[in-house]
Parts: structure tokens; C-alpha cells; sequence
């Protein structure tokens, strides 16, 4: 139901009641599009008084918000390894919301398990519909400010998921893996290039996005009660704690991540169709050795990639990419605002934050042709998440700030019409009505991909005369691994926990 609604209601209940006859003019025509929208037996609370059992049916009907997380039994599967029911779990939420404002989310989620149960031509095909909807959305201003108008009356979950800029690279990423998978290099080329651009992309769009939040904050009807919440010590005190968890997680430049900018690198190293090529592969490893420089293996790969942009024929070599652990996930922090207008009883706000997910395999070694090594870390999606949602932050805080003050203001008017037309008694039961809802809605968006890995790591060794390499966990595990033909072969291995079965698979770069 939405706000409007329950102001006329609450504000003249025999309108809705004579709306509810065919009669209903002026406040009730609000109710006309809608005559569905209350059961016949709350239609007959209304007319014979009965307002608290209304407003009880009220709070119970908005109570029916629920979080991300709440819904999500994807994670639930996926974090115990049950890669089978998170597939089935994630195509059946991907059908389900296929046409709604989740539409993105559960395609990126469904894309996620299907790769990792190796479907990657299904997996594609769920990215493929993520991608258009997300360039949809990016076509659609107009339809935004709309969705922005209706979420002032609930919360920012309500809006369209449109895709967070390390959504849209990791998309391109996996599709890109996918199609090296299938075997067909020349389709991973394009993908690269847009997770590239997608990065190139990001930095200004965020900066149009935060000043889009200040400018709706400084134009509202009620921005001096906006500025007056922004300011209060106290919720900026509360709001310090939001990003408390974040503190000393290594940084990387806005929007990038390595692991995309690795792969990038290693690609057009082994692919080099010219001179162009191989130089974009040199600049891609250089920014990687940026981020991670303590990773020898980067090291090398820069020295290789000198050695073919001089000329000389790569040698057999094997990479072991390892994606471990899950990516973290958003909870949600409830704060209240301070009572800036006068007969509401209840005014608050819910904020996102970030829960990492610490149960993972820390490292793998890899051992074959005499050689042993570990994989060290190329790039951490935490780190890449958590920039991401820092960058988010100003632009979600001042939302929710101006969402919360727009249904302060509502519930304002719901409760001084009801006070005016049922005195002291229909405005206390307009307050309790009204404080069941703000509270129902009172939710954050903790939408997030959250089958994304916690860490991508790699190896490298010179591939082995027999072709094995052998894998071993830091628990004793080993799995054997033989690879087919190649110069520049790629085992890629993935840990969803340390208790859950390695999955392997691998492909040729050359």
C-alpha cells in the first residue's frame, strides 16, 4: 500500500468508505485507481469505528518488506558449497523477477553459479540478459526520476537495480573466461574491452551520481529539514560507524580491479595480433605490478611480456588462477532521525553496510616438473567491493536522508487531518498507524552480487614434460590435474569455503 493512500484513509475513513460504494469524490479519487487495494471486512472496520484493527492490518501489510538477504537462498546454498541448489535456487528467482526492478541481480547471480557448475554457454546467456538490462537503464533517465519519486515514500530498496560499476566488469570478466572456456578466444577479445571501458567509465559517473543526490537535496521543499537532519552530531556519529569496518582495507584506484586488468594483460600477451597488442598487454601488467606489488609472478609475466613484444616465441608455461571464498555481502544499520516535525512519531532511517566473509582457503600450492609454489593474491574483491560501496555512500546517505524527511512530512499531514476530523484519539491512532509503517518500510538496500569470489590468486610455473600439475590444499587435499595441448595453458581452480570440493577446470590461452 502506499503512503498516500493510508493519508486519505486515515485522514476521512468514511471518503474511503463512500470510495469504496462508488461515491468517493475529491481525496478519495486518490483511492479510485486502487479499489482493490483494502479487503472488504477493513472497508467495515473503517465504517464502524474500528481504526485500531485497521491500523494493526496495516502494520502487518507492511511488514511484508523484506531484505535482500531475507530472500536471498542463493548465498544460503552457495556458502556451503551446494553449487547444485544454488543453480536451481538462482535460475528459478532469475524467471520469477525477469521483468522487475530485481531483474539484474538474480541474472548476475545466476550467471555466477551456472559458470561455476560449468555451464558457461547458460552462463553467458544470463550475463547477456544482465548486460541488456543494464544498457536499458543507462537509456532511461526519465524512467529513473520516476522510480526515485515513488521510493521518497518507501526506501531505496523499491528502486530498479540497475548494476554497481564492479557488477558490469566482473560481467564482462566471467565473460570473458566463459568464452576462453568454450574455446573461442576471438569473443573474450570484445568482453575485455568493454570490462576496460566499463572502468575508464565509472569515475564520472559516480561523480554525476553524487551530484545528482546534492542537487534533489538542495531543490526539495523541505531542504532546510534535510540540512537539519544531515547536520544533527548524532546521526553523524551513527553514521561513522557504517564504514568502522573498513578501515586499513587496501585501496585501489577508483573503479579498478586487478583481476580484470590481469587477465586483460595476460591475453593480449599470448594473443598478440601486433605491436598495439602487445603493448596494451605491457601497460595492463604494469598497473597490476601497481597494485600487487609483491606478487613475483606479475614480475615475470612483465619480463615475458618484453621478451614477445621483442620478438622472441613464448615458452610452454601453466598459470593456476584461483578464485577463494565469498565476496562480501550487505546488513543494514537502523538509525533514528532526530523528531524535526511535530506529530510523527516515528522517524528513521536504515543505512547499508558491508559483512565480510572471513571462511575461506587462504592459498593453494602447486607443485609439477619440480617446481613448488603457492598462489598469491592478484587482486581482492573485498577491497573492490568495499571502494565501491565508499564512493556509493554520500550519494545513498543523502537519499535516504530526503526519503525519510518526504514520509516524516506525509505522515505529518495523515496525522493532522485524522487529528482534525477524529480529534485526539483518530490522531494517536494515526501516529500508531503511521510509525507501524515507516518502521515496516524503514529497510536499506542490501542488494549485492554476492556469488562473487573473496580473493582472485595465481601461480605460474613452466609447464611440466608429462603435462600434471598436482594441487594441495593447506589442509593435505591434492588433486591432480593433466592438461591437453597448449603453449599458454590456464588451470582455473575455484574454493567457495575450505570444507566444499575444489572445482577445476582449465583452457588455453595460445
Amino acid at each position: 500500500m502506499q503512503l498516500e493512500q493510508f493519508k486519505y484513509l486515515l485522514a476521512d475513513p468514511l471518503v474511503a468508505v463512500r470510495h469504496g460504494q462508488g461515491k468517493a469524490t475529491g481525496a478519495g479519487e486518490v483511492l479510485s485507481r486502487e479499489a482493490d487495494w483494502l479487503p472488504g471486512w477493513a472497508w467495515k472496520a473503517v465504517a464502524g469505528g474500528r481504526t485500531v484493527l485497521l491500523a494493526a492490518w496495516l502494520g502487518l501489510l507492511a511488514c511484508g518488506c523484506q531484505t535482500y538477504q531475507e530472500q536471498n537462498r542463493v548465498i544460503r546454498y552457495w556458502q556451503n558449497g551446494d553449487v547444485v541448489n544454488a543453480v536451481q535456487e538462482a535460475q528459478s528467482k532469475a524467471h520469477k523477477n525477469a521483468r522487475n526492478k530485481d531483474a539484474i541481480i538474480w541474472r548476475l547471480e545466476e550467471g555466477a553459479v551456472l559458470r561455476a557448475a560449468g555451464r558457461y554457454q547458460d552462463s553467458n546467456l544470463a550475463f547477456d540478459q544482465a548486460q541488456s538490462k543494464m544498457d536499458e537503464y543507462a537509456q532511461k533517465a526519465k524512467v529513473r526520476v520516476g522510480q526515485e519519486a515513488a521510493a521518497m515514500l518507501s526506501n531505496q530498496a523499491n528502486l530498479a537495480y540497475e548494476g554497481r560499476a564492479y557488477d558490469g566488469i566482473m560481467l564482462n570478466t566471467y565473460e570473458a573466461l566463459n568464452y576462453l572456456a568454450l574455446g573461442q578466444p576471438d569473443k573474450a577479445r570484445p568482453e575485455l574491452i568493454r570490462a576496460y571501458q566499463r572502468q575508464q567509465d565509472a569515475v564520472e559517473a559516480n561523480k554525476k551520481r553524487i551530484q545528482e543526490a546534492q542537487e534533489a537535496a538542495a531543490n526539495s521543499k523541505d531542504s532546510a529539514a534535510i540540512a537539519k537532519a544531515e547536520q544533527d552530531p548524532g546521526l553523524q556519529a551513527r553514521l561513522a560507524g557504517v564504514t568502522t569496518n573498513l578501515t586499513g582495507m587496501q585501496s585501489y584506484a577508483d573503479y579498478v580491479n586487478p583481476f580484470t586488468v590481469y587477465l586483460d594483460g595476460l591475453y593480449f600477451m599470448a594473443n598478440a595480433a601486433d605491436a598495439s597488442d602487445g603493448e596494451r598487454a605491457r601497460k595492463s601488467l604494469e598497473r597490476v605490478a601497481e597494485f600487487a606489488p609483491e606478487n613475483p609472478f606479475v614480475k615475470q609475466d612483465l619480463a615475458t611480456v618484453g621478451e614477445v613484444m621483442a620478438g622472441k616465441p613464448l615458452a610452454p608455461v601453466t598459470y593456476v588462477v584461483f578464485e577463494t571464498g565469498c565476496a562480501p555481502v550487505r546488513d543494514q544499520i537502523r538509525i533514528d532521525i532526530p523528531i524535526i516535525i511535530s506529530k510523527v512519531s516515528y522517524l528513521g532511517a536504515a543505512f547499508p553496510t558491508l559483512r565480510f566473509e572471513d571462511d575461506y582457503m587462504p592459498f593453494l600450492t602447486v607443485s609439477g616438473g619440480g617446481a613448488n609454489v603457492s598462489t598469491i593474491r592478484v587482486a581482492s574483491m573485498d577491497a573492490v567491493v568495499a571502494q565501491d560501496f565508499k564512493n556509493e555512500l554520500p550519494t545513498i546517505i543523502t537519499k535516504t536522508i530526503i526519503a525519510t524527511v518526504a514520509k516524516g512530512v506525509a505522515a505529518y499531514a495523515a496525522n493532522d487531518a485524522a487529528q482534525q476530523s477524529g480529534g485526539d484519539l483518530g490522531g494517536l491512532l494515526a501516529q500508531l498507524g503511521t510509525a507501524v509503517y515507516q518502521m515496516a518500510v524503514n529497510i536499506a538496500d542490501e542488494r549485492t552480487w554476492s556469488t562473487l569470489p573473496k580473493e582472485f590468486q595465481v601461480a605460474r610455473l613452466p609447464t611440466p614434460a608429462d603435462r600434471t600439475i598436482d594441487l594441495m590444499t593447506p589442509a593435505g587435499v591434492k588433486v591432480r590435474v593433466t592438461m591437453g595441448e597448449g603453449t599458454v595453458n590456464v588451470v582455473y581452480v575455484k574454493s567457495i569455503n575450505p570444507n566444499a570440493p575444489l572445482m577445476v577446470s582449465q583452457f588455453k590461452l595460445k
